[in-house]
């Protein structure tokens, strides 16, 4: 989509032509086309597109945009725009938006689907039932082919996926699924119940939307099934929306590695004191928690007065430490992530996180007593403290570093919480008193 053309065919109001460009994009480069128009523009451009399409590029919109065209149309083309949107859209919309704007398109929706917006709202934030959609195909399984294919000719136009087709019966309770092709090659006088698969995968709506996500992924599904408490099919999760779902959640552990408060705008969007909020809380924790390491080099400064060279290896001790175990926590938290490691498996993580860290160390410490002897002309006394600091350090961070995250889930905090600089600065610290205690036995200090 060419937008010099675009942006032509609207300064010369050439508006037919401009409409019959925008209609045959893709509605998410319509979408970026959109986000270049003059504000005072945007609505006035939005008024001419077409219904259907309007409602296909509305929701790849940015929150602000929303907001600003539909602070500039009637409660009349409120009301159009809603009900061409998937209900999941519908949600999404509103949960970005501020509480006046959310009101008064709640206002102008008919109180059908309103009622069925406030019921997706109240599931909590973060579950597979906040991110499902309500549209989808579903079959009686006493139904035979050709009644099946009767009622998608009759409903699926509507629906946001037809590929798949959910089995229940006259209650909702789920009973299976089958796909459209299967359906499509069957004979029109054999039932539903006979050619579906029972093998249902499922998530229920308070499930995490996260742990949702991992299942189509998973198992290479097109759409996943949402189920309530009674096993009653009420939504499903489609592989778009599990898409986005791993990209936020994914974004959002990145951040807090980072020790980055998690944040909805894209970067370019968020503004100077938004990102200097986002990052002083943690950076303030992590000055606090560092004074410890300034203060164990305090007290042991009487005994680096009397053996200076100690101080020489004090920065690639902590640093050495804090990467090892930055390494075990990163490793550890992807695992949680993708449901590699459970918390069952906390002692066989532990087990080879030992022996992964015992070869690291002695590796490490070698190489470091020859460093110290060969090039910093170091007594063997001193290599030998400084090399056994380095193996025990290194046995530490790693078992700190896997343990944490694990320790960090099974109380119900995010594992991403327990990601390297949080593990750097503990043991940074625990390594100075490693290294003093060695020390001070052998050395005698």
């Amino acid at each position: 989509m060419d937008f010099e053309i675009l942006t032509r065919l609207l300064e010369e109001h050439k508006f037919v032509e401009f409409i019959n460009e925008l209609d045959s994009a893709n509605p998410i480069d319509a979408a970026e086309y959109l986000s270049y128009v003059k504000p005072e523009y945007l609505p006035k451009v939005f008024r001419l597109l077409k219904k259907d399409t309007a409602a296909e590029i509305f929701p790849e919109l940015d929150t602000e945009l929303q907001e600003a065209i539909i602070s500039h149309i009637t409660d009349t083309e409120i009301t159009n725009l809603v009900d061409e949107l998937f209900i999941d859209d519908t949600v999404d919309l509103l949960e970005e938006l501020p509480a006046g704007v959310v009101n008064r398109i709640l206002r102008a929706t008919d109180p059908e689907r309103r009622n069925e917006i406030n019921k997706f709202l109240s599931y909590p934030p973060h579950s597979a039932g906040s991110v499902m959609t309500s549209e989808f195909l579903s079959v009686y399984s006493h139904m035979t082919v050709s009644e099946a294919i009767e009622k998608i000719r009759k409903t699926g136009d509507e629906l946001e996926t037809v590929y798949v087709i959910y089995v229940t019966d006259e209650r909702r309770i789920l009973q299976g699924y089958l796909e459209l092709k299967h359906l499509l090659f069957s004979s029109p006088e054999r039932l539903i119940r006979d050619i579906m698969d029972d093998a249902i995968i499922s998530a229920t709506t308070l499930d995490d939307r996260e742990d949702a996500a991992a299942l189509i992924s998973k198992y290479d599904l097109l759409a996943l099934p949402i189920v309530d408490k009674e096993k009653r099919l009420v939504g499903i999760l489609t592989i778009d929306d599990a898409i986005d779902v791993i990209e936020e959640e994914t974004t959002a552990d990145i951040e807090i590695m980072a020790a980055i408060s998690p944040t909805e705008k894209p970067y370019l969007k968020t503004g100077v004191f938004s990102t200097f909020r986002k990052r002083i809380p943690w950076l303030l924790l992590l000055l606090i928690s560092a004074t410890f390491t300034g203060s164990i080099i305090s007290h042991y400064e009487a005994a680096l007065g009397e053996m200076v060279i100690l101080t020489a290896f004090i920065p690639m001790l902590m640093d050495s430490a804090g990467n090892a175990g930055g390494q075990s926590s990163v490793t550890v938290i992807r695992g949680l992530s993708l449901g590699e490691i459970k918390l069952r498996n906390i002692f066989s993580v532990l087990w080879k996180e030992f022996r992964v860290s015992l070869l690291c160390g002695i590796v490490l410490s070698g190489t470091v007593f020859a460093k110290a002897m060969l090039i910093d002309r170091a007594s063997v006394y001193v290599a030998l403290v400084v090399s056994l600091t380095l193996l025990s350090t290194v046995i530490m961070a790693k078992l700190i570093g896997c343990t944490m995250p694990i320790l960090a889930k099974r109380l119900g905090f995010d594992p991403a919480v327990m990601a390297s600089p949080f593990i750097t600065t503990i043991v940074d610290a625990l390594s100075l008193l490693v290294y003093f205690a060695i020390a001070s036995r052998i050395l005698g200090i």
